[in-house]
């Protein structure tokens, strides 16, 4: 019996009612959630509930405003230039895809890594990355905009939904990985407010739980892959440009070698495929020699671990290569540039246009105190085609 299992067992004898599943006692186990910010009874007082607090969480995600709105979110290509390009929403989905795989393979809490997944992108502003430096930029004076917070603020406040409190009152755990990255700043005023909580971690140098380091990863290798794919689809990469990227070249000689006659986009679909199973492959060996080693009793003995959840180095270095060149070749490419320059003019200004008149908003962003603040959360809550609407009515 291998090691965690032995300590499961323990864990289970010591604490009647824990659930006995196939979760490693270093996963995040639902029977020890931190719980939630605002009190709520798990199991419903009519009924018997089947889920635990992360399938709960992801079910309030999926139901969410929030998002509904990601599938008219840009990723790479706006919404409007192809039906097959990926979205916010569709990209989401494929790290959870991964992350459940990735979560299976190494014992982890699959429902938190899909929540965690599905919700870490509810902050973005329309217009992918453009959107959110141009509110950055807009917002410099005001405290600044970060999207991994203004995820964060989307569960935590902006969602209206229950009427006890606002937003979606997700569990510690949940909330801990949609808050990927936090400046300091940020991350003491958070501190200020929830004392030992989220935001903790940026100030003392601990780790994530080992679901959220998972869905750092997924994350990664979900867009490098399907930007290649778009990348292709768009016509601004060919498979020649490629080759200069090893992690690229080395699947797609592979696929040719296996099979000589094969054309058209399966030839780009092969290598992708190689490419994102041998990254998976890469992650689970890496880091069960790496959770082997230092062998955590807990997901709180985790959190005080370096990072357990990992690339090989030469994965890692391979993955920077793609990502580099992905910068160089199409997120920087002259037709990409193009149009986000357009979309950072509607970004910067609506927001000159709602700051000067908030009455332009609905009454629940126009009436707030912090109006700077009120009109970056209108702003990123955009859709594109919405953002893009609203500019033509308002910029005359």
């Amino acid at each position: 019996m291998p090691w965690w299992r032995r300590s499961l067992t323990t864990a289970v004898q010591a604490k009647p009612g824990l659930h006995v599943s196939e979760l490693a006692p270093y996963a995040c186990l639902p029977e020890l959630s931190r719980g939630r910010r605002h009190a709520e009874p798990e199991t419903p007082a009519h009924a018997p509930s089947f889920r635990n607090p992360h399938q709960r969480d992801r079910d309030r995600i999926v139901h969410s405003t929030a998002f509904r709105r990601l599938v008219y979110k840009t990723q790479v290509f706006l919404n409007h230039e192809g039906d097959l390009f990926r979205t916010r929403m569709t990209h989401s989905l494929e790290v959870a895809q991964l992350g459940r795989s990735i979560a299976r393979a190494l014992h982890l809490n699959e429902d938190l890594v899909e929540a965690i997944a599905l919700a870490h992108d509810l902050g973005h502003t329309p217009f992918g990355h453009a959107g959110q430096d141009a509110l950055n930029e807009c917002m410099a004076a005001y405290g600044g905009f970060e999207h991994n917070l203004q995820s964060l603020r989307v569960v935590d406040e902006l969602e209206e939904r229950y009427p006890a409190f606002n937003g979606l009152n997700l569990s510690f755990e949940t909330r801990e990985g949609i808050l990927k990255h936090c400046a300091r700043r940020n991350a003491e005023l958070l501190n200020a407010q929830e004392p030992g909580g989220i935001a903790a971690r940026f100030l003392n140098g601990t780790q994530p739980s080992l679901e959220a380091q998972l869905c750092n990863l997924a994350d990664a290798i979900a867009y490098n892959a399907h930007d290649i794919d778009d990348g292709v689809r768009s016509g601004l990469l060919t498979l020649e440009q490629l080759q200069e990227v090893s992690l690229f070249a080395r699947y797609h000689a592979q696929t040719l070698s296996e099979y000589p006659q094969l054309q058209g986009r399966r030839v780009l679909y092969e290598t992708i495929r190689r490419m994102l199973s041998d990254q998976v492959y890469d992650v689970i060996n890496t880091s069960r020699t790496a959770i082997g080693t230092h062998a955590p009793a807990s997901a709180e003995d985790a959190r005080q671990c370096p990072s357990l959840v990992q690339f090989s180095a030469a994965m890692h270095e391979e993955s920077k290569a793609l990502k580099s060149f992905l910068f160089r070749n199409l997120y920087r490419h002259p037709q990409v540039m193009q149009t986000t320059d357009g979309a950072r003019a509607v970004v910067q200004e609506l927001f000159a246009i709602y700051l000067a008149e908030p009455q332009e908003m609905p009454a629940s962003y126009a009436q707030r105190d912090d109006v700077p603040r009120a009109v970056a959360d209108y702003l990123s809550g955009m859709t594109d085609r919405f953002a893009t609407r609203e500019h033509a009515r308002l910029a005359q």
